[in-house]
Parts: structure tokens; C-alpha cells; sequence
């Protein structure tokens, strides 16, 4: 299993198209993934479950993945979170 904390950097934050956006990517792989902020554990593929977290920039959030593709994947999701173009 790969584990990784960031602070999120994107505005303002994973909603709407940003989250849609993480969840597409996400998608692309096929190692299981979550996303954790404050002690709570998602499915990173699903739409809802990410904008149940309401995260803001700022926030530091913790990836996780299990698979072949896992280190790939997080690294795909962290620049996601952290390019702010």
C-alpha cells in the first residue's frame, strides 16, 4: 500500500469540476483508492463521496492506493491537489 499527506493548493478547493476532475483521474486506474481528511476514509473514485469531505485549499489531505498502478495513481492525484493552473 502507498500512503501520501498533502496540502491541497488548488481554488478553492475539490469541488465541483476540480473534484470531477480528481474523480476522472482517479478512474484511470485500476489499484483501489482513497482519500482521507480529518480521520475520515473515502473511495477517491466516487464523485459524492469526495465532495462529502468538502475540502478546501489548504487542507492536508492523505492518499492511499493498493494495486499495481498504486504509486502512479497517487502521484497522477497529488498533481491534481497541488497544480494551481
Amino acid at each position: 500500500m502507498v500512503e501520501k499527506s498533502v496540502v491541497v493548493a488548488v481554488e478553492p478547493g475539490l469541488q465541483a469540476d476540480k473534484a470531477a476532475k480528481f474523480v476522472r483521474e482517479a478512474n484511470r486506474f485500476a489499484a483501489e483508492i482513497y482519500l482521507e481528511k480529518k480521520g475520515r476514509r473515502i473511495n477517491a473514485k466516487s464523485i459524492m463521496g469526495v465532495l462529502s469531505l468538502a475540502i478546501a485549499s489548504g487542507d492536508t489531505i492523505t492518499l492511499f492506493s493498493d494495486g499495481s498502478d498504486g504509486e502512479e495513481a497517487i502521484d497522477a492525484l497529488v498533481a491534481c491537489v497541488t497544480e494551481t493552473n
